[in-house]
């Protein structure tokens, strides 16, 4: 369902029955929430400070090798929204994956 790269990858899938207008049984599957881990022991690897047009996803390409795991860089800084973290003069933690 989820590259296994993906945030939500590891998730629990759990799974809604109910019975609709029609009577018809119908099961929904979903993945559970997901809640931003605790950064205690992550190993920063280094703090950068966001220039003028700086990215998230071309930091994370540039640190960590892998556009698409700009949520591992929100997760460092305890943030929901990637954007937050491209604020000029902001100063971002980027640390090592925990896999």
């Amino acid at each position: 369902m989820f590259d296994p790269t993906s945030r939500y990858a590891n998730l629990e899938t759990a799974t809604l029955t109910y019975t609709d207008a029609d009577g018809v049984t119908r099961v929904v599957a979903y993945k559970r929430r997901r809640f931003i881990p605790s950064p205690a022991g992550q190993t920063v690897l280094l703090e950068h400070a966001v220039v003028q047009g700086e990215r998230l996803d071309s930091l994370t390409a540039r640190y960590l090798g892998d556009p698409t795991q700009f949520w591992r860089v929100c997760d460092a800084n305890l943030v929901l929204r990637p954007e937050e973290l491209e604020e000029v003069g902001r100063r971002i933690i980027i640390a090592q994956p925990q896999l």
